[in-house]
């Protein structure tokens, strides 16, 4: 290339850095697609504060607020869920009755719900559903063979996230203290109209036979139960929920 003008070291140069620089476009179109989102997002902040310095700080706002917004979510499932482990790893959550345990488990849900939305009710329920399974395994009762069935255990208890997130949502409810109660109350009837729904549907005759019924007395013996628990379950959801997701509110003020 001497008769261009050109010496042999600046082409070999050359054709390196051209290597090099295929060699990094390759490894980016390898790279997962978050990356690349994070890799975009940066481009975007610079190109805007290029065009206009204002800019820069209105997408480095709403950047962080979402921050802040995953982080008090993530904060409040952990609590949520330290609340359930305590509760269910000490018994502490269920209350022993003759033909099944009445429970104290569904609370987390419900504030959960109430104050980060369904996802974050449905996580805390799963949560619930795991550790009733793992309490009818290790100090089983009459019921166990039931709810060591995920649709018995987990499913009601996932469903009360959903429930009592759009209960809070009513629109000609105006009091805070009302919306958290009647939140409270569709939260717990769910759990104990769905946990003893799906017994009857799927177990009615091995509970009947558990407690040495007739089949055809299952529906009223299944009914009994859900006018002992529910009752109390309730109480105790309204009277500890609203405060809870009041004080909770303040301190987030939210």
């Amino acid at each position: 290339m001497k008769e261009f003008g050109i010496k042999d070291s600046d082409l070999l140069t050359c054709a390196k850095n051209y290597s090099i620089c295929c060699k990094n476009v390759l490894t980016l179109s390898e790279r997962r697609y978050s990356q690349e989102t994070v890799l975009r997002k940066i481009i975007k902040i610079r190109l805007i504060s290029f065009g206009n310095k204002s800019g820069r700080s209105i997408v480095l706002e709403k950047t962080a607020g979402r921050k802040r917004f995953e982080t008090r979510q993530i904060a409040i499932v952990g609590m949520l869920s330290a609340i359930s482990i305590v509760l269910g790893a000490s018994g502490v959550g269920f209350i022993p009755l003759p033909m099944a345990k009445a429970t104290i488990m569904h609370i987390p849900v419900i504030i959960g719900a109430i104050l980060e939305g369904p996802l974050v009710g449905m996580a805390a329920g799963l949560i619930f559903g795991v550790f009733s399974i793992i309490q009818n395994l290790t100090n089983p009762s009459l019921l166990s063979f039931a709810f060591l069935n995920p649709l018995v255990s987990v499913l009601p208890r996932v469903l009360i996230g959903i429930t009592t997130h759009y209960s809070h949502k009513i629109p000609f409810i105006k009091s805070k203290v009302i919306k958290i109660g009647v939140s409270a109350v569709v939260g717990t009837l769910t759990n104990t109209v769905g946990v003893l729904g799906m017994i009857y549907l799927l177990y009615a005759a091995e509970y009947a036979q558990a407690n040495g019924i007739d089949v055809s007395k299952a529906a009223a013996a299944i009914f009994g139960v859900a006018a002992t628990n529910a009752p109390a379950e309730m109480i105790v959801s309204v009277a500890l929920s609203i405060p809870i997701v009041l004080a909770v509110r303040k301190i987030l003020k939210k």
